[in-house]
C-alpha cells in the first residue's frame, strides 16, 4: 500500500530470483492470519501473516501486537534459522523480530522508511504533545537500529535524518531500485496536457497544493488532473475541487492494478509530486522510468530525483502559486524541449536499476565491504559518500 511495502515485494522476489530462500514476517491484511505461500512479483515465497488489528483512524493500516511477534519470531527464527534478518519498520515487527534474532547472534540489517509527518495524523495525539511523541519515536527508533549490523535507507538525504534524530552513525544510503524494463516511454505527440500524482491520498502528501495549483493555471491549457491511489484524504479533495468549480478536469481512480497504473504513466504529461516527506519515493521513480518529466516539491530526499530544469522542476514547498508556474513551464514546453526532459529522466533512472540495489544488499547480507561498483553514477545503489562504509561487525 505505500513505498515502503512495494520495496520490501521488490526485494523479496529479486533475492527469490536469484536463488536465495526468503520467508516474509508481516501483519495480516484481513483477519485471516498464518503460514502459506504467496507469488510476489511472479516469485512465490513462505510470508507468516500475523494476528492483525486494524488501526481505525487509518484506511487500511494493520498491526499486531507486540507480545505476539516475539513470540512468532521465536518460533519462525528457530525453525526456519535465517543467515539474516531485515526490517523494513523498527516500530512492531521489525523491533520484535530484531530482539529475537540478535539473541540468537543472527546478523541484522534494519531499513527506515519511516517519517514523522507519515504517522501523525492517525496517532490521535493532541498537537501539543506531538513532538514529545516523535521524540519517543525516535528514542525508540534508535534502540531498535542499534540492534542492526548495517543500517540503510533509500537517500543520504534520509541518511542524515536519520542520523540527526537517532544519533546513530554510518547509516548507509541505498536506493530502493526499480526495473525500468516494467515501464515504457510514449513519445508519440501529446494532444492533452494531463498531470498525474500517483501515492497515498493522505496529508502529508500535501494534494491540495496540487488541486490549488491547477486552479491558477491558464484556461487555455486544458489541464486534466488525475489523481491514482487511495486515502482518508480523498473525500476532502473532492469536495475542494468540486468547490473550485474543476470537477470536471479532476479523476479520482482509487486504487489500480499494475497494468492500470503502467498506463497512468503513459497517458500523462507530467507528473507532480508536492509531498514534503519523501524519503525516496518509489512513484517518482516509476515516473521517470515512463519517460515523464517531473515537477516535485524541493522537500526531504525528491531533489535527489529530480535535477531542476534537467528532467524537470522543484517548486517551494506548500506553494501553489510556484507549483502552478513550474507546471506552466512543462505544459508549454515545445515538443523538443519536452522531448529532453523526457529522455533525462530515462537517462537518471539508470542508476537506480534494482540489479544493483540487489547486488549491494547481498553484499550487506554477507558483511561485506560495500566498494563504488557504480562508476562515479550520480545517484547510484551505493551514494559516493557512504560507498566506503563498513558493517559494524567487521
Amino acid at each position: 500500500m505505500n513505498g515502503a511495502a512495494r520495496f520490501a515485494e521488490r526485494l523479496a522476489a529479486g533475492l527469490v530470483a536469484r536463488g536465495h530462500v526468503v520467508q516474509i514476517m508481516a501483519p495480516a491484511p484481513t483477519r485471516k492470519h498464518g503460514t502459506w505461500t504467496e507469488v510476489h512479483e511472479g516469485e512465490s515465497m513462505t510470508v507468516h501473516r500475523l494476528h492483525s488489528w486494524r488501526w481505525r483512524p487509518h484506511d487500511w493500516l494493520r498491526f499486531a501486537l507486540p507480545w505476539m511477534v516475539r513470540r512468532h519470531s521465536r518460533i519462525i527464527l528457530d525453525s526456519f534459522k535465517p543467515d539474516v534478518v531485515h526490517f523494513q519498520s523498527h516500530i512492531v515487527v521489525g523491533r520484535g523480530v530484531a530482539i529475537e534474532a540478535e539473541k540468537r547472534g543472527i546478523r541484522i540489517v534494519g531499513t527506515n522508511h519511516f517519517m514523522p509527518e507519515n504517522m501523525l495524523q492517525f496517532s490521535l495525539v493532541p498537537k501539543g504533545f506531538q513532538d514529545q511523541l516523535v521524540r519517543a519515536l525516535w528514542k525508540d527508533a534508535e534502540h531498535t537500529f542499534k540492534r542492526a549490523e548495517a543500517v540503510t535507507t533509500p537517500t543520504r538525504r534520509a541518511a542524515e535524518f536519520l542520523e540527526k534524530y537517532t544519533g546513530l552513525s554510518g547509516v548507509q544510503a541505498i536506493s530502493c531500485g526499480i526495473d525500468a524494463d516494467n515501464y515504457s516511454p510514449n513519445f508519440e505527440p501529446r494532444t492533452e496536457n494531463r498531470i498525474l500524482f500517483v501515492g497515498r491520498v493522505t496529508g502529508e502528501k500535501q494534494i491540495d497544493v496540487l488541486v490549488q495549483a491547477v486552479a491558477l493555471l491558464d484556461a487555455g491549457l486544458d489541464a486534466r488532473v488525475e489523481i491514482v491511489g487511495g486515502g482518508d484524504q480523498r473525500r476532502n479533495l473532492e469536495q475542494l475541487v468540486d468547490s473550485l468549480g474543476m470537477s470536471a478536469r479532476f479523476t479520482f481512480t482509487g486504487y489500480v492494478t499494475d497494468e492500470e497504473l503502467r498506463s497512468a504513466y503513459s497517458r500523462a504529461t507530467v507528473f507532480a509530486m508536492p509531498s514534503i516527506a519523501e524519503l525516496q519515493s518509489i512513484a517518482t521513480m516509476e515516473a521517470m522510468a515512463s519517460g515523464l518529466p517531473v515537477v516535485a516539491a524541493n522537500a526531504m530526499a525528491l531533489p535527489h530525483l529530480v535535477h531542476d530544469g534537467r528532467n524537470g522542476y522543484l517548486f517551494e514547498p506548500g506553494s501553489a502559486r510556484d507549483l502552478a508556474e513550474k507546471l506552466t513551464r512543462v505544459l508549454t514546453l515545445a515538443p523538443a524541449e519536452l522531448e529532453a526532459l523526457k529522455r533525462e529522466s530515462l537517462k537518471l533512472i539508470e542508476a537506480h536499476d534494482i540489479k544493483r540495489t540487489l547486488n549491494t544488499f547481498e553484499r550487506l547480507y554477507r558483511g561485506e565491504r560495500i566498494t563504488n561498483q557504480n562508476g562515479g553514477a550520480s545517484a547510484p545503489a551505493v551514494e559516493p559518500s557512504v560507498l566506503d562504509a563498513t558493517p559494524a561487525h567487521d
